[in-house]
């Protein structure tokens, strides 16, 4: 297990993920429920799709190194694409996502069904998210699918803590357009590298 791809996982999803909606919806959950059972329940929801995304790049890695190489650098750049979008739209402007759909979907529960009912939430939310390409991506890249789940959970458990103990803080101090314009250089030069190897 390579601790580089970790580091270079965790560092990626991270980036990519904090400006995300996941970060809002946490947020949105932990003032509706105990902080503690929504970061367990987005926490397990994190831990499946990861898994499944960690997979499906596992797989990918039977095509030939070439055309894995190519379409791991296309994803990298396909989302930097996607973050810079993204960072113009919030750049600025203030941001109309309020969280409120997540409200919505949370159901009225106690106890420790708050956990499912977080999961369940985040679960539905997260479904072609960034960070799971991304980590298909970097499985597909590295061929270390253990690394990148170590470091892509890691990275969301810990996107989510934030959320949970410090969101509304966070969102005073930091704008979410840096945040995506950072992503979108950090998938830019996963992406350019990806392309120097191909052609090296």
């Amino acid at each position: 297990m390579d601790l580089t791809v970790i580091a270079l996982t965790f560092a990626a999803i991270f980036v990519v993920e904090l400006p995300d909606k996941t970060f809002l919806a946490t947020l949105v959950l932990s003032t509706k429920y105990r902080p503690l059972f929504v970061w367990l329940g987005v926490g397990a929801a994190f831990a499946i799709q990861t898994l499944i995304a960690v997979a499906v790049g596992g797989v990918a890695t039977l095509l030939p190194t070439s055309l894995i190489q190519v379409i791991a650098a296309l994803l990298f750049l396909g989302g930097a694409v996607l973050l810079f979008i993204e960072g113009r739209r919030h750049h600025g402007t203030a941001s109309e996502e309020d969280g409120s759909e997540f409200a919505e979907k949370a159901k009225d529960v106690r106890g420790f069904r708050q956990v499912l009912a977080s999961f369940m939430v985040l679960f539905a939310a997260e479904w072609g998210d960034l960070s799971q390409l991304l980590s298909v991506s970097l499985v597909a890249r590295y061929h270390e699918p253990v690394a990148v789940f170590i470091g892509a959970w890691a990275a969301l458990l810990t996107v989510s803590g934030l959320a949970v103990l410090l969101g509304r803080t966070l969102l005073k101090f930091i704008k979410l357009h840096v945040l995506h314009y950072v992503g979108a250089l950090v998938c830019l030069a996963l992406g350019i590298l990806t392309l120097v190897e191909v052609f090296a």
